[in-house]
């Protein structure tokens, strides 16, 4: 009997605070993956420098990460607050730094929400990944309204309604990168 191969997982906290409901929603997250899943928390964002074009040449370190980090996944989940309507600056800059490689071309993406109002975040990541021509998941994304419940990653944990709706987007989401794997749910 042939062993199901590994799927790496490669998570992207949207922001630089270290404590926040979509860290915690993340967290939860790796916590929740099913044997199969090995997934790793993107910790670069603060250490890519300003995106500049003319620059997208140079070898440079961090840069350099990322896309390594991006190139070795199966699939990407993103999970971001939203500021002033919009995506973070850092999370845009690091997909600025993604956009002329091929790294992220055909990849599958999920989009993490910690909070229904933002609204405008989602669909300016949605437009973005989509014009990067990476692949959206749709079965896979989810809110999870933890607005105002101050929950780190064992609260999330410990919350059945919120654990059960976080596993089955993570399904979700390893079926959508493994096709074949639809019809059944590799728990």
């Amino acid at each position: 009997m042939p062993t199901a191969r590994i799927l790496r997982i490669l998570a992207i906290l949207g922001s630089l605070r270290q404590v926040s409901s979509n860290t915690a929603l993340l967290q939860a997250a790796i916590a929740l993956s099913p044997e199969f899943v090995e997934m790793n928390l993107y910790d670069g964002l603060g250490n890519l420098p300003h995106f500049n074009p003319d620059l997208e040449t140079v070898e440079l370190p961090s840069v350099a990460g990322l896309r390594a980090q991006v190139r070795g996944a199966d699939g990407i989940i993103i999970s971001t607050p939203e500021y002033a309507h919009g995506v973070p600056g850092v999370l845009k800059n690091a997909l600025d730094w993604l956009v002329s490689g091929e790294e992220f071309i055909g990849k599958p993406v999920a989009l993490f929400n910690a909070s229904p109002r933002a609204t405008h975040a989602q669909a300016s990541l949605i437009e973005i990944v989509t014009t990067m021509a990476g692949r959206i998941v749709p079965e896979a994304c989810v809110t999870v309204s933890l607005l105002g419940k101050n929950l780190d990653a064992a609260g999330i944990l410990a919350e059945p309604e919120i654990s059960s709706e976080l596993s089955a987007a993570i399904i979700a989401f390893t079926n959508g990168i493994e096709p074949s794997t639809a019809t059944t749910p590799r728990l």
